[in-house]
């Protein structure tokens, strides 16, 4: 199958799988956890995913996981959350974003080497 379409359909279902969290768990935080899981799940997959086709490797890393993590959404949320009188949550949930997710990313990374 063609690479770009491999991707496509990876970034579809991680968009839609995004959405679906959201919906279901109505919260700011859900976005934050989908963030460092998918932040996880990247990392792990630069080993995990060494021995997968290139062409699977993406559709899973540049397709579903760059669709279903956003980094749009969690500075929108965060201005909204400064602008609505609440920085004390702004802040957190930017530092709960960032540092969470780059954690998220080291234990994934190392995970993964260990696997592979």
């Amino acid at each position: 199958m063609n690479a770009v379409v491999l991707v496509a359909v990876g970034g579809t279902a991680g968009v839609l799988t995004r959405y679906g969290l959201t919906v279901w768990l109505q919260s700011i935080w859900t976005v934050a956890a989908i963030n460092v899981v998918g932040s996880f799940a990247l990392a792990l997959l630069l080993h995990v995913g060494v021995h997968l086709p290139h062409d699977l490797r993406n559709a899973v890393g540049v397709g579903f996981l760059g669709g279903f993590t956003t980094l749009s959404t969690l500075t929108a949320q965060t201005v909204l959350e400064a602008d609505g009188g609440r920085p004390g949550v702004a802040a957190l949930y930017l530092v709960v974003n960032v540092l969470g997710g780059l954690l998220a990313a080291v234990a994934g990374y190392a995970i993964g080497r260990t696997i592979a």
